[in-house]
């Protein structure tokens, strides 16, 4: 089949060539080159999978696993529409991050960055601009350009060209060449919506390339003029937040695959933390997720009682609960479940009774609970056996839109995770048989019109269940 016939994108298909060794795309473009020989897409290599070279993974029209095309253009379309008129918002991609020397992290994109574009790659811009008559809008995707040496080492890029036909954009360019252009994107606008000046994001890349390997913030700050920048997040926050049916089938299918691996690791027998941590990564990837979604907690006996302990390096002991937090993702999107059983695979009666507390609760019914199980709850107490929210918001990140307020109303679309949890420190103020038990049951859910949908069913947390795992 021909390129033009089976690229995902759902409007330009054509790639051209000049010759054996075309001119760079941007003169192409400028030139209006359009040359009659077309190529396999299957033949052409790319910064990442696309439906022609990875048909495993993507269906036709999808630009990511799950999500077409015209969905991340209706999701730019949607953005537009909460811009005052002649406004852009610009949004960089992350940048490889350097454990030491040239060894890199595992790439992950920004996730606004990747909302907007499905451009999964580093060092790009996106740029949407709102037009004078307030009815239409520009989106612009500064790129990588093809470079056979850099490619030898790093991997393909996608390139300029696929910028415009695969990722839909209407004026593509060279990040190379940002520089040079943003100043007069910038100084048409009206509003300019951005989070690169804001202290607590990493996006470097737009400062890097305009201003050099030491990039300050205050520069940025002069480019955009006497005009104020205006905080990006808090609309995108309010685009995200709200998950399409596209995107919670993706949770389901990170959820389903995460809560297998969480099942499949209770029926064994575990005497160190790290065996289990790696067991359960790369469950994820057998059950059909493309990584972990975070570091996972495997935390035996009083390690639990570290929200976050991810060392995992302790040894498992029989008498003792461990408390495993870990999820995979898919497409982009992830699953965050946490599971509690005992080590020894049953539950002696002390571990049956604090968990099945938390099993039964809400966080206002908590105290009650475990005031019927001995513990003074006068004062705080609440506090120190249980320091964490019982929700939060999740998507593309574990902690999905930071800065979106908890205090708002659940409406359909909205997906969140429930984690009561217990958290008994060695102290004489607490019985005995419980201290230093750790219990947390963590599962993910969609908000529905009429009844909660669970994402994570798979993994299961029924005391009765658990133990005939075993048998």
């Amino acid at each position: 089949m021909e390129l033009s016939k089976t690229l995902s994108s759902p409007a330009r298909v054509a790639f051209a060539f000049a010759s054996k060794q075309p001119r760079s795309s941007n003169e192409l473009h400028r030139a209006g080159v359009r040359h009659s020989s077309t190529v396999r897409a299957a033949d052409l290599t790319f910064g990442q999978p696309v439906h022609e070279t990875h048909p495993h993974l993507l269906a036709p029209g999808e630009l990511t696993p799950g999500i077409t095309a015209q969905e991340y253009a209706d999701r730019r379309t949607r953005l537009a529409a909460k811009l005052p008129e002649k406004s852009i918002a610009i949004v960089a991609a992350s940048d490889v991050v350097f454990r030491s020397g040239s060894v890199f992290y595992e790439f992950h994109q920004d996730p606004d960055f990747l909302y907007l574009t499905g451009f999964n790659e580093p060092e790009a811009v996106a740029i949407i601009g709102k037009d004078a008559t307030g009815t239409d809008h520009t989106f612009r995707l500064f790129v990588r350009e093809k470079n056979q040496k850099a490619e030898l080492w790093d991997g393909a890029r996608s390139g300029t060209q696929a910028a415009r036909d695969v990722f839909n954009a209407d004026e593509a360019g060279d990040i190379d060449q940002l520089k040079h252009i943003l100043p007069e994107i910038v100084g048409e606008a009206t509003h300019v919506y951005t989070d690169i000046c804001q202290p607590d994001t990493n996006q470097s890349a737009l400062h890097r390339f305009l201003y050099g390997a030491s990039p300050k913030k205050a520069e940025f700050a002069e480019l955009i003029g006497p005009r104020k920048p205006v905080r990006l997040r808090p609309v995108m926050n309010d685009l995200r937040v709200v998950k399409s049916a596209a995107e919670i089938g993706l949770m389901r299918y990170a959820g389903k695959a995460s809560g297998r691996a969480h099942t499949d690791a209770m029926r064994h027998s575990w005497t160190k933390e790290k065996q289990l941590d790696a067991f359960l990564r790369y469950q994820f990837t057998v059950h059909g997720c493309e990584t972990s979604a975070f570091e996972p907690v495997a935390a035996g006996g009083r390690n639990g009682l570290g929200i976050h302990y991810i060392r995992n390096d302790d040894v498992l002991q029989d008498d003792e609960l461990v408390l495993v937090d870990g999820g995979g993702k898919y497409g982009g999107y992830i699953a965050d479940i946490t599971r509690t059983w005992p080590v020894s695979g049953k539950f002696s009666d002390a571990q049956r009774d604090l968990y099945q507390a938390v099993l039964n609760i809400a966080e206002t019914q908590l105290a009650e609970q475990l005031k019927q199980l001995g513990f003074d709850m006068s004062g705080k107490n609440i506090e120190t056996l249980f320091p964490h929210h019982l929700s939060h918001y999740i998507g593309m990140d574990v902690h999905d839109t930071s800065g979106y307020s908890r205090r708002a109303i659940l409406t359909e679309g909205h997906c969140i995770t429930i984690e009561p949890g217990v958290y008994v420190p060695d102290d004489n103020r607490w019985p005995k048989h419980f201290r230093n038990m750790a219990v947390r049951i963590e599962d993910s859910v969609a908000i529905q019109e009429d009844s909660p949908h669970m994402l994570t069913t798979e993994a299961v947390k029924e005391i009765v269940d658990i133990e005939s795992l075993r048998n």
